[in-house]
């Protein structure tokens, strides 16, 4: 990787604990910062503004969103079913095409819990796909393979889920959603298998971009035997695990019903807690399991916008915080305007969590280390002492950067000189100002394009091939009138109670 240099106006090395420094260069030099020089006058040509890449530190790689198939405004426990409503396609085209959006809204590095599978080969070649969109793409991701082994259509058995529905769509659900149990040592099993096969292309380019991990789905989707073994397993291993847990109230009240001793305390008498566990969501925990959380060093992975699009709540990252829990910024397919703009789900929490009036409850140094650095935890595991945290631009570290289009942000109508770039940034920043994003020293974005692979083209091929799968299916229409009722049955199911054995 040759040598180069990166002239910018303005530089936010450390956001939030550095100023920001006016004219500098950056080398980069094998991927890595080389140096960072003061240039004696501010750069010729367009200005740029320096900062860090962002990272998502929980995502699905889904490349159809949420109101493109008709699940707008559904809550999580209607929405999950309607993933389903595009046949499995081309699982490169779907996850080239996810990560080439992320990328080009700002992230540089991110986590794929890989629940929704395409089947249209064997799961070793599709995640091969997923890796092989990753090295072209040039995104770093961590990818966990998802777990589950019961409560295929809600929190409780199916046969009890199926009494509640109208009988009128019993057969069409249960024929889709039904779970269909698989023993947990089948499950670890395809982990190392998928594991093994990232190692086994050492030499080409798949290592770099991707680090394999357990992905339980969420406890009231995982028995305690797949659970036991999955935290067994990452004990002796080493792997990290990333699952979901306490996203909605609906899972709160599972939680407590089924695990009157604490659903935390339940996690961590199994060994299920530690710095290799990932948990997304969490917006309903409690202050006495997020202390537990933070004590045994888990990171949990905050989605502001899925949650609030799916009807979830809104994580106490406050409370979070008080209690010392290690946060990192998650998108989850779902950012506000359904596009992956990290730059504006970033602005999004700090605008929610920062403290009302004079209370500062959420620091900009914090907001940072939220957005760019605890994430990359999540994505590559723990990294060997000593080995650069990420996160900042600064010599030894990673080179990932973007670089934003200063005069666009810093527009005409600026009046005032000297005005902090952070506040700016923060004030009004997104993806329509990135010009480039260099990962690991590797330019995929310029100009505001993807230049690794031909995102519009990506895109059109995905399309017609999902158009073509639908077709041959007699399109979507019957099976999305059973989910549409399904919806309105879920309702009264969870509104009484009956996922807890009320009645």
């Amino acid at each position: 990787m040759p040598l180069q240099t990166i002239d910018c106006a303005w530089l936010l090395a450390d956001p939030g604990t550095a100023p920001a420094e006016a004219n500098v260069r950056i080398v980069v030099d094998g991927g890595l910062i080389a140096a960072l020089q003061p240039l004696p006058a501010p750069p010729q040509g367009p200005r740029r503004l320096a900062l860090p890449a962002l990272v998502n530190a929980h995502d699905h790689g889904r490349s159809s969103r949420t109101a493109t198939i008709g699940a707008f405004c559904r809550p999580l426990e209607a929405w999950l079913p309607y993933a389903g409503v595009v046949p499995g396609v081309d699982p490169y085209l779907c996850a080239a095409t996810s990560f080439a959006r992320s990328v080009r809204r700002g992230v540089g590095r991110l986590m794929v819990h890989y629940t929704r599978v395409q089947g249209v080969g064997s799961y070793v070649d599709e995640v091969q796909a997923v890796c092989r969109a990753a090295r072209d793409v040039g995104v770093q991701i961590g990818f966990a393979v998802a777990m589950r082994d019961r409560h295929g259509i809600a929190y409780a058995d199916d046969a009890t889920v199926l009494a509640a529905l109208r009988p009128g769509i019993r057969d069409a659900v249960a024929a889709r959603l039904a779970t269909r149990p698989v023993a947990p040592a089948q499950q670890l099993a395809l982990v190392d298998a998928v594991a093994q096969m990232v190692r086994e292309a050492d030499g080409g380019s798949l290592v770099p971009h991707a680090t394999v991990q357990y992905g339980p789905t969420a406890v009231q989707w995982c028995s305690p035997a797949l659970l036991q073994a999955i935290a067994e397993a990452s004990a002796g291993n080493g792997r990290p695990v990333h699952m979901h847990l306490l996203e909605t109230k609906y899972q709160r009240a599972w939680a407590d019903a089924v695990h009157p001793e604490g659903i935390v305390a339940y996690l961590d008498g199994i060994g299920l807690l530690s710095p290799r566990l990932t948990l997304a969501h969490c917006a309903w925990a409690r202050p006495d399991e997020l202390a537990l959380l933070a004590a045994r060093g888990v990171t949990i992975a905050v989605n502001t916008s899925s949650n609030l699009a799916l009807k979830s709540g809104i994580a106490p990252v406050p409370e979070m915080l008080r209690q010392g829990c290690r946060l990192a910024m998650g998108l989850d397919g779902s950012a506000l305007d359904e596009d992956d703009d990290a730059l504006r789900e970033m602005r999004l929490g700090y605008l929610l969590h920062r403290g009302w009036g004079f209370d500062e409850t959420l620091t900009r140094a914090q907001l940072w280390a939220f957005a760019a650095r605890h994430g990359r935890h999540s994505v590559q595991g723990a990294q060997p002492t000593g080995a650069p945290a990420g996160g900042r631009i600064a010599v030894g570290e990673p080179a990932d950067l973007l670089l934003l289009d200063w005069d666009a942000l810093d527009d005409e109508d600026a009046l005032v000189p000297g005005i902090d770039p952070l506040d700016l940034l923060l004030a009004r920043g997104n993806a329509s100002h990135i010009d480039s994003v260099i990962v690991g020293g590797r330019s995929v974005v310029q100009g505001g394009r993807v230049i690794t692979v031909d995102e519009p083209a990506l895109r059109t091929a995905l399309n017609d091939e999902a158009r073509k799968a639908m077709a041959a299916q007699g399109g979507s229409h019957a099976w999305r009138e059973t989910l549409d009722a399904l919806s309105a049955d879920l309702a009264p199911f969870y509104q009484r109670g009956l996922h807890c054995g009320c009645c």
